[in-house]
């Protein structure tokens, strides 16, 4: 009887552990996604103080291109004021689609690309880019292993006993848009 009830109690004692085991890694899965969020917030952040001052740099030069700029601060003020992760992923989106074409237009403008002051901004908004493309990589691959605990056995009785909630992917609805490339 004595030896019933310890291996009872042993049994116990690892699925408790077990559960806690479950429920810590969820926790953790979460924490990375939510500082997964805050890294691409910083970046984000960052380009959208960049795009102003590459703006009141250009805006002599390009005079032609007024609609351009005005679209790209359009744009700009649409991604700061984005509810939900959807609104912000499109907007982001169109402005990283924007700032592609901005940069394309700038080669129309010799002196403009001397301009020491503008060649420094468009190092910084290059490295922004590949700083948010890699930060949106990151944090969506912390969403898909986090979604996939919410999902897989065992650790989905936990995730639902204590409310675990779905994260988002960040999408750039451009980027599953055909590129169109003329000669």
């Amino acid at each position: 009887m004595n030896t019933l009830l310890t291996a009872l109690a042993v049994g116990a004692f690892f699925v408790i552990g077990y559960l806690v085991f479950l429920y810590n890694r969820l926790v953790t899965w979460r924490q990375r996604v939510r500082n997964a969020w805050a890294q691409i917030d910083v970046q984000l952040k960052r380009r959208r103080d960049l795009i102003p001052n590459l703006v009141e740099t250009v805006k002599g030069y390009m005079k032609h291109e007024r609609e351009l700029l005005e679209k790209i601060a359009e744009l700009r003020s649409q991604a700061l004021q984005a509810r939900n992760i959807q609104e912000l992923g499109e907007a982001e989106g169109q402005l990283s689609a924007l700032m592609g074409q901005f940069l394309a237009v700038v080669e129309n403008y010799p002196d403009l690309k001397a301009s020491e002051n503008f060649l420094h901004l468009q190092e910084e908004l290059v490295h922004t880019e590949n700083k948010i493309a890699f930060a949106r990589q990151f944090y969506n691959d912390a969403v898909m292993r986090y979604n996939t605990l919410l999902e897989v056995f065992p650790s989905n009785l936990i995730a639902r006993t204590f409310n675990f909630r779905r994260e988002e992917f960040l999408l750039f609805p451009q980027d599953r848009e055909r590129p169109d490339v003329r000669f």
